[in-house]
C-alpha cells in the first residue's frame, strides 16, 4: 500500500442522504460515479506504460469468450443525448428545491425531453439518460422498481412518452445484489424455479461496488445469469434504449489484484450476454473510473465505460475547471487506442450550454466542447436544456463539430511535457484534425507544427470554430490563448499526398546499442524506412522498430519515411537521441541514500519496486529528487521513470539541475494497486556530468516513485 494519499471523495452528506431517500440500496447509494479528485496538475508526452522486466504478479486478465453483439447498430458512433444527474447533483440555486438530489422526477424528466427535442434533436441528439433516483426496492423478484412518489407512472411509461418525442431512453443500475431484495435469501428469481437470492451470493455475504452497498454475486451459480436475464428482459419490456451500470471494478480506486471483492468483470460479462438475448437494442455502458488494466473485457462486454470520476463539482454551479474538467486531458490518453465502433470512452456529461449555471468561462466551455468532440466522447448534455444560452446553443449545435466527433477518430496528445497542448487526429483523407489547448493559469501561445503532424508542404486550414479559412499555410499552426483557451482546426494538404508523412516519431526505449522508436501510421502506407544520421537502418511493415547496432554513448538523428509501391513520402520530423554508455542504462534508485527528500515524502515498501522500496507521499511541499545522474555529453537522452499509482492518473513536474522543467503524465491503474509498478518515459537535455532531478508539484500529490534510468 502506498503512503500517497488518494484521491478524496468530494460528496456531500446531503447529496448522499438524497441519493439513499430516492435510489434503492440495489441502485447504490448516489449516482455516483461521484469520486471527486483532489485537483492536481498536468504531466507530459503520451506515456508507453510497460511493466519492467523485473516486475512480477501482473494478474491474468484474459477475457473468457464473448458473447457476440447482437446489435451493431448500437454505439456505432459515440452516443448523443442528456442525463439527470448533472442537475440532480448541483447546489445551484433552484434545481433541487425539495433538498439535494430531488431534482429527478417524471415531470422534469420529460421536460427536459421536450426541450431536446425541440432544441437538440436536429443536430442528432437523441438519447434521455435518467440517472440515479429513479428506483426505490424491488419487486417480488428483486427486480427494481420506480419510486413511485416521483414516477407514478412508472417507468415504462415516462419511456413511452420518451419515445412519442422520437427520442431513446435511457436507465441507471448499479453492480450487485442489493441489500433491501436478498430478504434473508428467499427472494426468487424469476423465471427460474428454484432458483433464489440466497443462491447467487456468497455464503459470507461479502459485499461489492463502488461504495459497498450490494452483494457480491457468485456467478459460479447458473441462478446468477438468470438474475442478471430478468433484469435486463424487464428494461427490455419498459423500451428501455440504454442501460448504465454503475459502481463497477476494478475502477473508482477499489478492485487491485488482492482486492476481488471489487473485481465485477464476471457481473459485466454476464449481463452482457443478458442484455444481448434481451430481444431489444439496447446500450450497455460501464461506471465509473474504470481499470485500464481490464481494458480488454470492458471492450468485449460493453458498449462503453466512463475512464475518469463525475465531472460535477457538487457545489453551486455544476462543475469547475479544476474540480475534474481539466483532470481529462492527462486520463484520457491510456485509453486512445481502446475506442472504436462498438465501445467509446466516455469522458461524462458536458455542462456547456447554460453559462450562468456552469461554473466556467466562455473560453473553458470551448475547450470542454472541443476536447470531448476530438476524442469521439459521447456528447451528452448535463445542463437544463430549457434554459440553453445563446454561446451554449452555439457550441453544442455546430454541426461541423459534431461530424468530428461523429467520424470516431479519437485525437491524441502530440505533447504532454507543457501545459500548452498539441492534440490530433489523423484522417482518411490526409487531413490532419488538430486541438491547440491552452490548460496553464496564464495566456500562453501554442503550436503544432507540420512536420510533427505529419503534413507535407502548404495546407489550408480551416478554423473550425470561427468558420474560417486560411490557405497556403505552411510550417505550423499556432494561436495565442488565454488561459484554459483553445483553438480546433482542420487542415488539409493543397496536395495531398500518398503516402502521408508519417507523424509523431518517438523514441521509446534506448540501450547502449538499441532506440525503440514507435510513430503513427501514414495514409497510404504499405511500409516504411527508418534512417538513422541519414542512412538507413531499419525497414517496417508496423509503425515501430527498434534501431539495433548502435554504437554505445553516441548521437543519433532518426527519421522515418512511408512507402507505397514506388513512392516513398518526405522523412518524418527528427528524433534526436543519444544512446547510453558502454554499461548500459544506469538505474537510480529513489529511495538511495543520494537522493534528497522534502516535507513528507518518505521511504515505503513496495515488494514488486526494484530494492522493495520507492518514495511516496510527493506532492505539494514534498518532494524527492535523485542526485548525481551522470552523462559524459550534453545532449538530448531518453529518461525513463519507474513508478506506482492507483489512481486514474496524477502528474509532476521534472526539474532538472533546478533549471528546465518538464510535466510528467504518471497514468494509473485505476484500481488503488499501489505496487505493480508501470514505466513512462521522457527526453530530456542533460548536461555532461552530475545532474539532479527533481520530481515535485506544488499543486497536488504524484504517483510513488521507484527509479528512474538514463
Amino acid at each position: 500500500m502506498s503512503v500517497s494519499p488518494r484521491r478524496t471523495r468530494r460528496r456531500t452528506a446531503a447529496v448522499v442522504l438524497a441519493a439513499v431517500a430516492l435510489v434503492s440500496t440495489a441502485a447504490a447509494i448516489a449516482p455516483a460515479d461521484a469520486a471527486q479528485p483532489t485537483a492536481v496538475q498536468p504531466g507530459p508526452k503520451p506515456t508507453l506504460v510497460e511493466p519492467d522486466s523485473a516486475f512480477q504478479g501482473t494478474p491474468d486478465l484474459t477475457p473468457s469468450a464473448r458473447t457476440p453483439a447482437k446489435y451493431p447498430q448500437v454505439a456505432a458512433k459515440p452516443y448523443m443525448g442528456w442525463s439527470s444527474w448533472s442537475l440532480q447533483s448541483t447546489n445551484y440555486p433552484g434545481v433541487n428545491p425539495d433538498g439535494p438530489g430531488s431534482f429527478i422526477s417524471e415531470k422534469n424528466i420529460l421536460t427536459q425531453a421536450q426541450a431536446m427535442a425541440s432544441k437538440l434533436k436536429p443536430y442528432g441528439y437523441e438519447y434521455i439518460n435518467i440517472d440515479a433516483g429513479w428506483q426505490l426496492g424491488g419487486d417480488e423478484y428483486g427486480r427494481p422498481v420506480a419510486n413511485t412518489q416521483r414516477f407514478p407512472r412508472g417507468m415504462k411509461a415516462v419511456g413511452d412518452d420518451i419515445h412519442k418525442l422520437g427520442l431513446k431512453f435511457g436507465i441507471y443500475t448499479v453492480v450487485g445484489l442489493g441489500f433491501d431484495v436478498y430478504r434473508d435469501g428467499n427472494t426468487p428469481i424469476y423465471d427460474a424455479p428454484g432458483c433464489f437470492t440466497r443462491d447467487i451470493v456468497y455464503p459470507d455475504l461479502r459485499t461489492t461496488n463502488g461504495w459497498d452497498q450490494a452483494y457480491k454475486i457468485n456467478y459460479a451459480s447458473p441462478c446468477a445469469q438468470k438474475y442478471a436475464d430478468s433484469i435486463a428482459n424487464l428494461f427490455a419490456d419498459w423500451g428501455v434504449d440504454f442501460i448504465k451500470m454503475d459502481g463497477v471494478g476494478p475502477g473508482s480506486w477499489k478492485g487491485a489484484p488482492d482486492d476481488p471483492n471489487h473485481n465485477n468483470t464476471e457481473d459485466v460479462e454476464a449481463w452482457w450476454r443478458a442484455v444481448q438475448n434481451a430481444g431489444r437494442p439496447m446500450m450497455y455502458t460501464l461506471s465509473w473510473s474504470l481499470s485500464h488494466r481490464y481494458a480488454d473485457v470492458w471492450k468485449q462486454n460493453s458498449n462503453g465505460w466512463r475512464i475518469d470520476t463525475d465531472v460535477e463539482c457538487y457545489c453551486d454551479t455544476i462543475v469547475r475547471w479544476d474540480g475534474s474538467v481539466k483532470q481529462r486531458w492527462w486520463d484520457l490518453p491510456q485509453w486512445v487506442d481502446d475506442a472504436g465502433p462498438g465501445h467509446w470512452n466516455n469522458l461524462d456529461a458536458i455542462n456547456v450550454g447554460v453559462g450562468e449555471m456552469d461554473g466556467i468561462n466562455e473560453a473553458e466551455r470551448q475547450s470542454y466542447m472541443t476536447f470531448w468532440a476530438i476524442n469521439a466522447a459521447p456528447l451528452f448534455v448535463g445542463d437544463d436544456m430549457t434554459k440553453l444560452d445563446s454561446y451554449g446553443l452555439k457550441l453544442l449545435t455546430n454541426r461541423e463539430v459534431i461530424a468530428i466527433n461523429q467520424a470516431g477518430n479519437p485525437a491524441r496528445p502530440l505533447n504532454q511535457d507543457q501545459l500548452q497542448q498539441v492534440w490530433y487526429a489523423k484522417n482518411a483523407d490526409g487531413s490532419v484534425t488538430v486541438g491547440l489547448f491552452n490548460l496553464a493559469e496564464t495566456p500562453a501561445t501554442v503550436t503544432g507544427n507540420f512536420d510533427q503532424l505529419g503534413i507535407t508542404g502548404k495546407a489550408t486550414v480551416r478554423d473550425v470554430w470561427a468558420n474560417k479559412n486560411t490557405r497556403n499555410v505552411t510550417g505550423q499552426v499556432s494561436a495565442a490563448l488565454p488561459a484554459h483557451g483553445s483553438k480546433l482546426y482542420k487542415i488539409t494538404p493543397n496536395l495531398p499526398e500518398s503516402p502521408t508523412k508519417p507523424a509523431d516519431l518517438t523514441a521509446t526505449d534506448v540501450s547502449r546499442t538499441t532506440v525503440s522508436l514507435g510513430w503513427q501510421p501514414s495514409t497510404g502506407a504499405s511500409s516504411y524506412k527508418v534512417f538513422a544520421n541519414g542512412k538507413q537502418v531499419a525497414s517496417s511493415t508496423s509503425t515501430s522498430v527498434v534501431v539495433s547496432g548502435l554504437l554505445p554513448q553516441t548521437q543519433y538523428t532518426f527519421e522515418v519515411k512511408a512507402i507505397n509501391g514506388g513512392r516513398t513520402s518526405d522523412a518524418s520530423a527528427p528524433v534526436t537521441m543519444f544512446t547510453s554508455k558502454s554499461g548500459g542504462p544506469v538505474r537510480y534508485e529513489a529511495e538511495a541514500s543520494t537522493s534528497t527528500l522534502t516535507g513528507n515524502a518518505g521511504i515505503s515498501g513496495c515488494t514488486l519496486c526494484s530494492g522493495g522500496a520507492k518514495i511516496g507521499n510527493i506532492g505539494y511541499d514534498a518532494s524527492v529528487t535523485l542526485n548525481n545522474i551522470t552523462v559524459p555529453t550534453t545532449g538530448t537522452y531518453l529518461v525513463k521513470i519507474a513508478y506506482t499509482d492507483g489512481d486514474t492518473s496524477r502528474q509532476s513536474m521534472l526539474t532538472v539541475n533546478d533549471a528546465d522543467s518538464y510535466w510528467v503524465n504518471y497514468h494509473g491503474l485505476g484500481d488503488n494497486d499501489w505496487g505493480t509498478p508501470q514505466v513512462t518515459y521522457l527526453p530530456m537535455k542533460l548536461q555532461a556530468g552530475a545532474n539532479s532531478i527533481k520530481v515535485h508539484n506544488p499543486s497536488g500529490y504524484i504517483a510513488d516513485i521507484d527509479w528512474i534510468t538514463v
